[in-house]
C-alpha cells in the first residue's frame, strides 16, 4: 500500500476552507473572490507545466547540456516537473513503465550521464557516471611499434 500524499487532500481541503471562510465573511460576492483567486492558481500552475512540456518536447529525449552541472543542482524531493524544466529534456525511462519507484536517465554529449530515482513523483536519489577518460583508455591499449614508453 502507497504512503498517503497530504497535499493530494491538503490542496483540495484548503480551497474549500478558503471558500467557506469567504461565504462566511463577506457573502457571495466573497466566494467569487475566491474562485477567481482559485481558477487563477490553477491557470498559473497549467501554464506553467506546459511550458516545461514544450520546452522540452523540442529536444531529445533523455539528453542534458551538462552532466556535471545536472548533478551539482539536483536536490532530494524536487519534482520530476522540477527535473524536466532544469534539463529541457525529457529523461529517458530505465524502469518498466507505471512501476516504482521510476529510474530516468540524462546523458550529455561526453556520454556522461546522471540516474535519477523518482517514487512517487519525487527525487529520491541519483548518481552521476562518466565514462573512462580517452588518455586512461590509451595508456591501458597495447602500444604497437617503437620503443616502449619511458618510466
Amino acid at each position: 500500500m502507497r504512503p498517503m500524499n497530504f497535499q493530494k487532500v491538503f490542496v483540495p481541503l484548503t480551497g474549500l476552507l478558503l471558500l467557506g471562510l469567504s461565504y462566511r465573511s463577506f457573502g457571495w460576492s466573497g466566494v467569487a473572490v475566491a474562485c477567481t483567486g482559485i481558477v487563477m492558481f490553477l491557470l498559473l500552475h497549467f501554464t506553467r507545466t506546459m511550458q516545461v512540456l514544450k520546452r522540452a518536447a523540442e529536444r531529445p529525449i533523455g539528453y542534458v547540456a551538462s552532466a556535471v552541472m545536472l548533478n551539482a543542482k539536483l536536490k532530494p524531493n524536487v519534482t520530476l516537473l522540477h527535473v524536466v524544466a532544469m534539463t529541457r529534456s525529457l529523461g529517458e525511462l530505465k524502469t518498466p513503465k507505471d512501476q516504482q519507484p521510476e529510474t530516468y536517465r540524462w546523458t550529455d554529449g561526453g556520454m556522461s550521464y546522471v540516474e535519477a530515482v523518482f517514487l512517487n513523483g519525487k527525487l529520491q536519489s541519483w548518481t552521476m557516471t562518466r565514462p573512462p577518460a580517452e588518455a586512461d583508455a590509451a595508456a591501458d591499449a597495447p602500444q604497437e611499434g617503437g620503443t616502449p614508453p619511458a618510466a
